[in-house]
C-alpha cells in the first residue's frame, strides 16, 4: 500500500524555522545576538524565521547555536543490520560499541 504524505518541502522548511525561532526566544536571544554567535546575518535569520528559506550551511550554523547538531547528523546514519543500540553501559563495554 502506498502512503501519501500531506506535507511538502515548504512545510518542513517552516517547521525548522519555527523550531529554531522558538529555541532562540527560549534562550532569550535577539536575532542580532544569534547572528553574532552563528556568523549568519540577522537579516538572513529574519528572512528564515518568516519564510523558512535559508542555505543549508546557514541552517547548520544556526542549529549548532540553538540545538544539538548531533541530532541532525544521526538522521543520516543507518544502524548496522541486526544490531540494536545498547541500553546499558554494560552492553557498550561488552560489545565494544
Amino acid at each position: 500500500m502506498t502512503r501519501f504524505l500531506l506535507i511538502d518541502d515548504t512545510d518542513v522548511q517552516r517547521a525548522f524555522a519555527a523550531h529554531l525561532r522558538a529555541l532562540r526566544e527560549q534562550a532569550k536571544l535577539s536575532r542580532d545576538a544569534l547572528a553574532e554567535r552563528s556568523c549568519v546575518p540577522a537579516s538572513t535569520i529574519k528572512k528564515f524565521e518568516l519564510t523558512g528559506i535559508i542555505s543549508f550551511r546557514q541552517l547548520l550554523l544556526i542549529w549548532q547555536c540553538l540545538d544539538d547538531l548531533k541530532r541532525l547528523y544521526e538522521l543520516t546514519q543507518t544502524p548496522a543490520p541486526n544490531k540494536s543500540m545498547p541500553t546499558s553501559i554494560e552492553e557498550v563495554l561488552k560489545d565494544g560499541f
